[in-house]
């Protein structure tokens, strides 16, 4: 009886695998040829991609514009063509306005955050955020963000011995800088990354970037399969960083309305947005009216979600685009003394200060960043899921509502078709918007693009400045820098590491 039930299951199991990697044949379109049963994510599994790259690498091996993929068990679709692209993010959003990643705002309402909710629930509170990232809001903020800069400045002088030079990682110098940004800026609470770089928020940072074993599997499986959430809870698997960033918005919040202390930064934002149903729109009022509990339009858990969203979404985007131009400068020397005789020209009209608006006036430091984020894109991929059935323009196709999307950042960026020499730094390709706009996306498009990427910009390019305006940057050695293959977003392999003297 054991054997007959044994060879009845896996006959269940045979047939269940066969129809379900025979799904994009029976659908008529051109597929990646799986490896059962994790589809196109084996190398995911054996350690030698991670999930972006793994799609990277399927992008690249077809010339179609959208093709069938697995995902594990799980059918997608790759876009590959930049048009198609752009109108599932833009034109076409109606069809695809959510992600299809986990949410249940009901009894997790920490997972309700801009980037996983969905529908009505994403409409509304993008719409109530969208205040906080004003330039008006920005610039209020940025005497913050030049406080940390001078801390930076402060860290490199004494590393730096007058008259001698030194190789510091400038990713790790970096990641100090925008963990303060995000620390002052966001929760209004002053660390210093620099002098302490082993604080509660730096470490939980590395932990989102670095995530151990369980944390990826977590990650990965949720990324596939969103329902599973609901046995991690069950079985009280933690997420501590997620349970650190708890933590820190209910003290810092409870702080505020005892005390009645007003700062300016996103924090406040966030406890109007509470308190009163919306964010101000005056960007000189901060203040905020205590209300009681049950009259708060959002209970302290999605509170801390968008907190937790803003921490690792802001940290790693800041760090990067900053460590990743920086380096690409020094490959590049001529260019970087372009950047560096405009970044004195600006700071010379605002006699030697460094101002909002002089970072405004940097156009070739802003061509810069654009390249960097070009070629380092913060994600490797977008994902949404199809809410509605989709005819593709052009095609006989159909995708079907519930049908996953994906779109390869990395492989739309590193495209030959869409920008020459791909892995050639190339700033002059935004030279009077001379370049493919249409495959550039870093931030994503549309309706649900980052909401704070000027933030992450001028963060990014406040650190240049402060670093190019006082030291000097050479080289170590010309070459590609290399990259950890396992990252969830593109990570060096051994830091960035940078030749620094002071300036004379």
């Amino acid at each position: 009886m054991f054997l007959q039930l044994l060879i009845l299951a896996l006959s269940v199991l045979v047939y269940f695998l066969w129809k379900t990697f025979k799904h994009w044949e029976y659908e008529g379109i051109a597929y990646d040829n799986p490896s059962i049963p994790f589809g196109c994510l084996k190398p995911l599994v054996k350690k030698e991609r991670s999930f972006g790259m793994a799609i990277y690498d399927v992008y690249n091996k077809s010339k179609e514009p959208f093709l069938g993929i697995y995902l594990m068990l799980r059918p997608a679709i790759l876009l590959r063509d930049a048009t198609l692209c752009r109108d599932v993010l833009t034109k076409d959003f109606q069809n695809f306005h959510d992600r299809g990643v986990y949410v249940d705002e009901k009894n997790d309402p920490f997972s309700g955050n801009l980037f996983s909710s969905e529908g009505q629930s994403w409409k509304s509170l993008r719409t109530k955020l969208t205040p906080s990232f004003t330039s008006g809001k920005l610039k209020a903020m940025y005497p913050t963000i030049m406080e940390t800069a001078n801390k930076l400045k402060n860290s490199l002088i004494e590393q730096i011995p007058q008259g001698k030079s030194e190789v510091i990682d400038i990713k790790s110098l970096m990641d100090s800088y925008a963990i303060d940004i995000i620390a002052s800026v966001i929760f209004g609470i002053e660390i210093d990354s620099f002098k302490n770089p082993k604080n509660e928020f730096k470490i939980a940072a590395y932990h989102s970037t670095n995530p151990d074993f369980l944390s990826n599997f977590r990650s990965a499986v949720l990324f596939l399969y969103p329902q599973m959430e609901t046995l991690f809870r069950f079985f009280r698997i933690p997420n501590k960083t997620a349970e650190f960033m708890k933590k820190v918005v209910k003290d810092t919040v409870e702080f505020r309305e005892k005390n009645n202390f007003v700062r300016k930064d996103l924090m406040q934002m966030l406890i109007q947005l509470r308190n009163s149903g919306q964010i101000n729109s005056d960007d000189n009022n901060w203040k905020f009216q205590t209300v009681a509990e049950n009259l708060k339009s959002m209970s302290m858990e999605k509170l801390s979600g968008q907190g937790f969203l803003f921490f690792v979404a802001g940290f790693e985007t800041t760090s990067a685009t900053a460590s990743y131009c920086l380096y690409e400068l020094t490959q590049n020397p001529e260019l970087k003394d372009e950047v560096v005789k405009e970044i004195h020209e600006v700071l010379n009209k605002y006699n030697g200060e460094l101002t909002y608006e002089g970072i405004q006036e940097m156009k070739l430091l802003d061509r810069c960043i654009m390249e960097t984020n070009r070629k380092y894109p913060g994600l490797l991929i977008l994902n949404r899921i199809c809410t509605e059935n989709y005819k593709v323009p052009g095609n006989d196709y159909t995708i079907k509502k519930g049908t996953p999307i994906i779109i390869s950042l990395i492989g739309l960026h590193r495209d030959p078709e869409y920008f020459p020499n791909p892995m050639k730094f190339d700033p002059s390709r935004y030279e009077q918007n001379n370049y493919n706009s249409t495959a550039y996306m870093p931030f994503g498009e549309g309706p649900r693009n980052c909401i704070a990427f000027r933030m992450g910009k001028v963060s990014a390019k406040t650190a240049l400045v402060t670093v190019l305006s006082n030291f000097n940057v050479e080289l170590i050695e010309k070459k590609e820098l290399e990259v950890d293959i396992h990252g969830v977003s593109i990570m060096p392999k051994g830091g960035v590491n940078i030749k620094f003297s002071r300036k004379r």
